[in-house]
């Protein structure tokens, strides 16, 4: 059974943050996708082997929660997990936290389809794949 992994730590300078005040949900974005890289990575499916096998991941869909506004100076951190499996995709979640005290600024669900570069269409997951993201599921909750 798999677990929640850190994918991704920062701190919010005040040049990514609005005229609100707050971080700009631009930041939210490339905070989270960010760690999506290093939650394959963290996995065992780094890029190369992707390339390598001849499909990587497109993001299909994806949604996000704003709990919590994020000021300069905030020590951040993205955990990920994933929930869900079929053929040709996968899901997983996000959360951005506090570093320091864990409170929760927002939550990511997001669907990757696995995408032939050559082909541009969706394709089953390469051989070896499924068997890391079944290792790594969590219960959705």
């Amino acid at each position: 059974m798999g677990q929640w992994m850190e994918t991704h730590r920062t701190v919010v300078f005040p040049a990514l943050c609005d005229h609100l005040g707050h971080m700009n949900v631009r930041y939210y974005a490339h905070a989270f996708d960010d760690a999506s890289f290093h939650a394959w990575a963290r996995i065992g499916i780094t890029f190369k082997a992707m390339h390598a096998a001849g499909a990587v991941t497109v993001v299909a869909h994806t949604e996000t929660d704003f709990v919590l506004e994020i000021t300069a100076g905030s020590l951040i951190k993205v955990e990920s997990a994933f929930v869900k499996l079929g053929t040709k995709s996968t899901t997983y979640r996000q959360r951005l936290v506090d570093a320091e005290n864990g409170e929760l600024y927002a939550n990511q669900r997001v669907v990757e389809v696995f995408f032939d570069l050559e082909t541009r269409k969706s394709v089953a997951m390469p051989a070896g794949f499924r068997e890391k993201i079944e290792a790594a599921l969590i219960a959705e909750g």
